[in-house]
């Protein structure tokens, strides 16, 4: 029987070695491992489509986010607001550069204040069908709907439609003696100083009396409305004999505002205003050097020849108060 027992124990050596001779060769092949050639894919294989790119990996998350790990990558996703690609604007160069400053009106400190006042306030026009009035006498009417008042009225509202501050005066300077009515008016210019009201312009709205040489051109047209012309009056206060007032008018600053309120007039409509006029009166200009007369027509003209021509006058107004003209 001891045969058996050293057969059984030779064997039971024998398999330890091969084992650890086995456990060696792993080790070493783990350590060191022999490359090998890719092999083929099987032939199923190669007839599936070929596999998505590989995800990249997620972007970190700011601290104290949770992450979502069904959510896709983030360069997947679209834009929430498409924008266009916007190239930028050549920046041009020094030289090119042109700044220019451009002022609405001249006249920043605000608007112009203006006095429109009559010292022949009831001097009216030709009585038409359309216009008839109970007259005072020929070409005069209290009725301040028909008589210059009424003109007055129009300029002063076409004037504060443009931006200027206007007080129209509507008293009536005439009676009881026509030939005293400028000794009135003056009262009631000096009345506005007293109370410390200023002006900037001082207009004394009347109507002209018809001569023969206003026969050929006592109108002009525009649109085929007819329109009374203008003419602008400057006192230069020597009077009839030469002594003259007092105290005169600085006449020759007051007319350079009667040639430009001309000119602007002509500007607007050729022939519109007539040549400045300068009479040896005063007309109590002397209280301003922005004192003006302006006739609007005469007595041949109707009033609604007049009351064309207002627009234009105020323009005219306005825009030599701006430096316009």
């Amino acid at each position: 029987m001891r045969p058996i027992r050293v057969v059984k124990a030779s064997r039971l050596l024998w398999g330890v070695a091969v084992a650890l001779l086995f456990a060696t060769i792993l080790t070493a092949w783990g350590a060191h491992p022999i490359p090998q050639e890719e092999e083929a894919a099987p032939a199923f294989a190669q007839a599936l489509p070929p596999a998505p790119p590989r995800t990249p990996p997620l972007a970190p998350t700011p601290a104290g986010t949770p992450l979502n790990m069904f959510a896709p990558p983030a360069q997947d996703q679209p834009s929430a607001q498409p924008q266009d690609v916007v190239e930028p604007d050549e920046r041009p160069a020094a030289g090119d550069i042109r700044i220019e400053v451009v002022r609405r009106t001249p006249n920043p400190i605000g608007p112009k204040r203006v006095l429109i006042y009559h010292t022949h306030t009831w001097e009216a026009y030709e009585p038409t069908l359309a216009q008839p009035y109970q007259a005072t006498e020929k070409w005069r009417t209290r009725d301040a709907a028909h008589n210059i008042v009424r003109v007055g009225d129009e300029l002063t509202q076409a004037l504060i439609a443009l931006g200027m501050e206007v007080v129209h005066d509507t008293t009536a300077h005439e009676p009881p003696v026509l030939a005293t009515a400028y000794t009135r008016s003056l009262a009631t210019l000096e009345g506005y100083r007293a109370r410390g009201e200023t002006f900037d312009y001082y207009i004394d709205l009347h109507r002209d009396a018809y001569t023969q040489s206003m026969a050929r051109t006592n109108t002009v047209t525009v649109d085929g409305v007819e329109l009374a012309r203008i003419s602008v009056l400057i006192g230069k206060g020597t009077g009839q004999t030469g002594a003259g007032f007092e105290q005169k008018p600085n006449w020759q600053v007051n007319i350079q505002l009667a040639q430009r309120i001309t000119d602007a007039l002509n500007g607007y409509i050729p022939d519109l205003a007539r040549p400045v006029i300068t009479k040896t009166g005063r007309f109590n200009q002397h209280i301003s050097e922005n004192a003006v007369l302006i006739e609007v027509g005469n007595n041949k003209n109707t009033l609604e020849q007049a009351l064309a021509a207002m627009p234009y006058l105020a323009r005219a107004i306005v825009r030599v108060a701006e430096g316009g003209a």
